[in-house]
């Protein structure tokens, strides 16, 4: 399989398996979305790590692929590839990306499906499908704005460079550098420990940001207001506040 999806501590790693450089072909697309389904679902994963393996995260598309790929056959395949990345984006958990070596074109735009990135100090990343006469088509032309602003944006766009892990922090494109023996471990980590949380409250904390850099001011409020309302329903925010007062902040356990 060229993904794989492996539970262990609460933490599900959706691994890409496509050696040499986790080319995302139409096959892997598909994987990717059925996985992230599968990993939204499932009650024992309640955080998520996208990994690459130790040398590369995904160095783009398949291009020899879709070099044989005319316009109508692209016009049949490009809401596919974008659903297969969405549903990333929608795995309603916390989602950290591991990123070593290369994560360019479609791997980029994998990885800013993520809510958090932690990149190796020897990754690249970039958008460079300018340099093929083409554009982002997997997310890249609307994630990547929303997440670094659309002048930095279209820097990389425009340009099709690749940017090295220093200046991809300084841009806000990666949250976190460390030594690339270490990435996984740390992204692992982080998503371990978001694990133990309360699962109902981080989902609604993430469809609540989701949902509000999307629409105005007064729909989002809304949207944080029925959230917030609504886990006092939930057994979470009764352990969570008897802990509190009892224990003080911090201590207590989530199921």
């Amino acid at each position: 399989m060229t993904v794989t999806l492996e539970v262990s501590e609460g933490v599900g790693t959706l691994r890409l398996d496509r050696p040499p450089m986790n080319a995302l072909d139409v096959a892997t697309q598909d994987r990717i979305k059925e996985l992230a389904g599968e990993a939204a679902r499932r009650e024992d994963v309640r955080a998520v790590v996208i990994y690459g393996g130790e040398k590369v995260f995904a160095a783009g598309a398949d291009i020899k692929e879709m070099q044989n790929m005319d316009h109508a056959a692209m016009v049949l395949r490009s809401r596919d590839l974008q659903d297969s990345f969405t549903a990333v984006a929608r795995i309603p958990k916390p989602v950290v990306a591991a990123v070593t070596g290369y994560a360019l074109g479609g791997g980029c735009e994998l990885a800013l499906c993520a809510d958090y990135r932690i990149a190796a100090d020897n990754a690249k990343l970039g958008q460079p499908e300018i340099l093929l006469g083409l554009i982002p088509g997997a997310g890249g032309t609307q994630r990547l704005p929303r997440l670094i602003g659309p002048s930095k944006a279209k820097d990389l766009i425009f340009t099709g460079r690749m940017v090295k892990a220093d200046e991809a922090l300084a841009i806000g494109l990666v949250d976190r550098v460390v030594p690339a023996a270490d990435v996984y471990t740390e992204a692992h980590a982080w998503a371990a420990k978001l694990a133990q949380g309360p699962a109902i409250a981080l989902r609604a904390a993430k469809e609540a940001i989701d949902t509000g850099v999307e629409t105005d001011l007064e729909t989002g409020l809304a949207v944080e207001r029925n959230w917030f309302a609504g886990l006092f329903a939930t057994e979470d925010r009764e352990r969570g506040m008897r802990s509190f007062v009892e224990e003080g902040p911090g201590k207590a356990k989530f199921l």
